[in-house]
C-alpha cells in the first residue's frame, strides 16, 4: 500500500484534503483524531493518566479535561513527557492497526494526515509526503473567519509551527491552496489521477518505474539535490541498521548536464547484507525493487579485465521521479570510484567541461539511452589516471566514508 504522509500548517486547508482522498478511495489516519479517542472514557490510556496525573485533570463526568491537562503540561517538560509516554504508544499502535486493517482489505493508498509531521521529523516514514500550502495571511484570515479566532493568536500558532521553507523541502506534492475550494479539489484530483494512483499501481505490483529509452539530456536542475534528499532519508529509515552509507552520486549529484536521472550509492559491510531477507524486504516495501540481472559494474582504468566490481541494483517505482539505487560494499572499488568521480567532477570545471562534450557527442550519434551507459565506458577509462591524480593530490578521502547508520 503506498503510504502517503499529509501535511500542512494551521489553517491550510488540510482537512479539505483529507476528505477529498478519501472520496477518491484512499484510506484516510487522522493523528489528531486518534489522539482525541485514545483518551476517550473506557481506553486504558485514560485511566494511565488519572493515576499520573490525579482526578484534578478530570470532569464531573469522568471525562478527560481537556484544558485543565494543557494547563499542567504546559511549560512543564518532564509532565509533557510522561503524558506523551502515555498517549503516544496508544495512538501508534491504533495507526498501525488502521493502516494493516486496509492493506488486509486491498487498499493501495493509505494517507497518515499529521500536522506535526515535519516537527516529529518523520518525512522519511512515507512512500510521499503532500504538503498543502498556503500563503501565511490567507491562513490568518481564514483562521480568523471561519474559526473566530484572534489574528494575535493565529499568528502566534502559526510561528510555533514549521516554516513554509521546512514543509516544501520534504515535499514531494506540493498542493497550492491559495484559491477557491473548487482549485483545489481540482488540484487534488489531478495528482491522484496522475501522480498518486501511478505510484500506488507500481508499488503493488513491484514494477519498477523505468525512465523512457530515449535519451534525454538536461541542463542541472536544483530540483535534484532536493528529490534526492528526500529518497535518501526514506532509505535511511528503511535500512537502518542495514545501510553504513547512502549517497546521492553520478551527474545529477555534482550538479552538471545530465539524463534527469537520481542515482543513489547505499554502501553495506558486505553484499550478504545486501541480499538478506531483511534487506531484500525493506527496499521492496520502501518501492525499490531489485533488478536481478544486474550484478556488477565495470571496471574502470587499469582495473578493466582484472577485477570484478559487484554490486546490487534496485529501480525505483515512483514514475514521477526516476531513481537507480547502487548497492556496494563500503571501500569496494565501486564504492570508492563513485564517489570520488562526482568529487572531481564538482571540484574541476575543466572535467565537467569535457564530460559534458563527451555526453553531446554521443547524444549527436543518436544513441538510445540503454546503448549510452555502455558507450561512456572508454571515457571512463581515459580519464582515470587524472581522477586518480587529483585525489593523491588533494587528500581526497570519501565523503561517504563509514560513519554511524544513515551517514
Amino acid at each position: 500500500m503506498l503510504h502517503i504522509g499529509l501535511t500542512g500548517g494551521i489553517g491550510s486547508g488540510k482537512s479539505s484534503v483529507s476528505r477529498r482522498l478519501a472520496e477518491l478511495g484512499a484510506v484516510i489516519v487522522d493523528a489528531d483524531v486518534l489522539a482525541r479517542e485514545v483518551v476517550e472514557p473506557g481506553q486504558p490510556a485514560l485511566e494511565q493518566i488519572r493515576e499520573r496525573f490525579g482526578d484534578a485533570v478530570f470532569g464531573a463526568d469522568g471525562a478527560l479535561d481537556r484544558p485543565a491537562l494543557g494547563r499542567v503540561v504546559f511549560g512543564d517538560p518532564q509532565a509533557l513527557a510522561a503524558l506523551e509516554g502515555i498517549t503516544h504508544p496508544a495512538i501508534w499502535r491504533r495507526t498501525a492497526q488502521t493502516f494493516a486493517a486496509a492493506r488486509a482489505s486491498g487498499t493501495r493508498v493509505g494517507v497518515h494526515d499529521m500536522p506535526l509531521l515535519v516537527e516529529k521529523g518523520m518525512a522519511g516514514e512515507y512512500h510521499l509526503v503532500v504538503v498543502v500550502d498556503t500563503d501565511e495571511d490567507t491562513r490568518v484570515r481564514r483562521l480568523v473567519e471561519d474559526r473566530g479566532m484572534p489574528e494575535a493568536e493565529a499568528r502566534s500558532r502559526i510561528a510555533a509551527q514549521a516554516t513554509d521553507a521546512q514543509r516544501r523541502a520534504v515535499a514531494d506534492v506540493l498542493l497550492d491552496n491559495n484559491g477557491t475550494p473548487d482549485d483545489l479539489v481540482a488540484a487534488v484530483d489531478r495528482v491522484w489521477r496522475e501522480r498518486l494512483v501511478p505510484c500506488a499501481d507500481h508499488l503493488a505490483d513491484e514494477v519498477p518505474a523505468r525512465a523512457p529509452q530515449d535519451l534525454v539530456l538536461e541542463e542541472p536542475d536544483p530540483e535534484w539535490a532536493a528529490t534526492a534528499a528526500r529518497v535518501m532519508a526514506r532509505l535511511r529509515h528503511r535500512l537502518e541498521g542495514l545501510a553504513v552509507t547512502v549517497d546521492h552520486i553520478g551527474s545529477t549529484a555534482v550538479p552538471m548536464y545530465a539524463k534527469p536521472i537520481i542515482d543513489l550509492q547505499v554502501g553495506v559491510a558486505s553484499l550478504e547484507d545486501a541480499d538478506s531477507a531483511p534487506f531484500v524486504q525493506a527496499v521492496r516495501e520502501g518501492g525499490w525493487p531489485r533488478i536481478e540481472a544486474i550484478t556488477e559494474d565495470t571496471p574502470k582504468g587499469a582495473n578493466r579485465g582484472r577485477q570484478r566490481w559487484a554490486k546490487r541494483y534496485h529501480l525505483g517505482t515512483d514514475p514521477a521521479v526516476p531513481v537507480h539505487v547502487h548497492v556496494r560494499e563500503v571501500g569496494s572499488p565501486g564504492w570508492r570510484w563513485a564517489l570520488l568521480l562526482r568529487d572531481w567532477l564538482s571540484a574541476e570545471p575543466g572535467a565537467r567541461a569535457d564530460y559534458r562534450a563527451e555526453k553531446e557527442r554521443l547524444a549527436a550519434a543518436g544513441l538510445r539511452r540503454a546503448e549510452y551507459a555502455a558507450a561512456k565506458e572508454p571515457w571512463f577509462d581515459s580519464v582515470h589516471e587524472r581522477v586518480e591524480a587529483w585525489a593523491c593530490e588533494t587528500g581526497w578521502s570519501p565523503s561517504g566514508a563509514p560513519g554511524p547508520t544513515g551517514a
